[in-house]
């Protein structure tokens, strides 16, 4: 039986387990030059909150009905594909359920080599990884002895950007949603932290940022990009990556007030999407795994057990559970 979730409603405000509906079917037939995957690992992330919102970026809208969207790593359990055999550990965008048939090819699946650790690939190696260093380092241009300020150091992506910046010499502080997150995040050697929970984060910036913050890495927008951009030094850059403090807000959403100070500064604020920088991700899955294996770039992995999890774990991202990349293990 082949269990799926599928987008029932289009969230408004918090996404709510209501918008899934869940459903049981036939495992699908495989077709010659196709593939039969079971899925194994769904990776989660806040970009799944525009997908199920009616209205295209750089990924089309679903459907109302459509199964959710999502990458994976799943097993090769049939083939009629000559270059995958059963058995393959493969990784690709196979949804919200348990089995998918496909053509590789044409949803460009990529097979592990027998040493790799998939976790590593959805994660470091992964979107959030590519994330983080062309971000930081092509956008956000960072220099030794600048001060970089990164939202949601905690989360798969801020964690990575953060490390990078202080492997090129720069002063980072980090914002969390925990006093354990903040210390994660001292472990892995940021200089300064701020719990935007509990602790004042106008006057910590203050206090960090004397002179300023040369590099604001962000994941979050609202409130503390506004507070961020009220502190910038004078060509400053701003690195917009994320917004999840507007993914569960209702009616229109308020833009910075504080957005003229780009002009005082002489600062510049930029936003991308990895998918262009598609063509250069060997460049930084092969720089990423010099600095994982000699321990200056470390990650973490949220794993949430059970299929069943799935709506739960996401609502879970969205109101900061997590500490690093969330995956659901389904057959946990």
């Amino acid at each position: 039986m082949n269990r799926q979730f599928l987008l029932a409603a289009r969230p408004r405000g918090w996404v709510k387990e209501s918008d899934f509906s869940y459903q049981e079917i036939a495992v699908p037939e495989v077709a010659e030059d196709q593939i039969l995957v079971k899925t194994k690992y769904i990776s989660l992330d806040p970009s799944m909150r525009g997908h199920m919102e009616n209205r295209a970026d750089y990924a089309a809208p679903l459907d109302i009905g459509d199964v959710m969207r999502a990458n994976g790593i799943a097993e090769v359990i049939e083939s009629k594909h000559a270059d995958f055999e059963t058995g393959d550990l493969v990784l690709g965008s196979f949804g919200m359920q348990d089995y998918m048939s496909l053509n590789p090819q044409q949803l460009k699946v990529r097979r592990f080599a027998g040493d790799e650790d998939p976790l590593a690939a959805i994660s470091v190696y992964g979107g959030t990884g590519m994330t983080a260093y062309f971000g930081l380092l092509d956008l956000g241009e960072p220099s030794k002895g600048q001060v970089v300020v990164v939202s949601g150091a905690a989360g798969a992506t801020g964690m990575i950007a953060a490390q990078i910046a202080k492997l090129k010499g720069c002063t980072v502080i980090g914002l969390a949603g925990s006093d354990a997150k903040c210390d994660f995040l001292r472990e892995l050697g940021l200089d300064e932290t701020i719990n935007y929970k509990t602790e004042n984060i106008g006057d910590k910036l203050t206090e960090f940022c004397p002179a300023g913050i040369n590099i604001y890495f962000d994941n979050v927008g609202g409130e503390i990009l506004d507070l961020c951009l009220a502190r910038l030094a004078m060509n400053a850059r701003v690195v917009i990556c994320g917004g999840i403090s507007r993914y569960n807000l209702e009616g229109p959403i308020p833009g910075p007030k504080n957005y003229f100070n780009l002009v005082y500064r002489r600062a510049r604020m930029e936003g991308f999407i990895v998918v262009d920088y598609a063509d250069r991700f060997k460049e930084a899955t092969d720089q990423l795994s010099l600095w994982v294996a000699d321990g200056r770039v470390r990650y973490k992995t949220h794993v949430v057990d059970g299929f069943e999890s799935l709506p739960r774990a996401l609502i879970g991202l969205f109101k900061g559970e997590n500490l690093g990349k969330t995956v659901v293990a389904c057959d946990a």
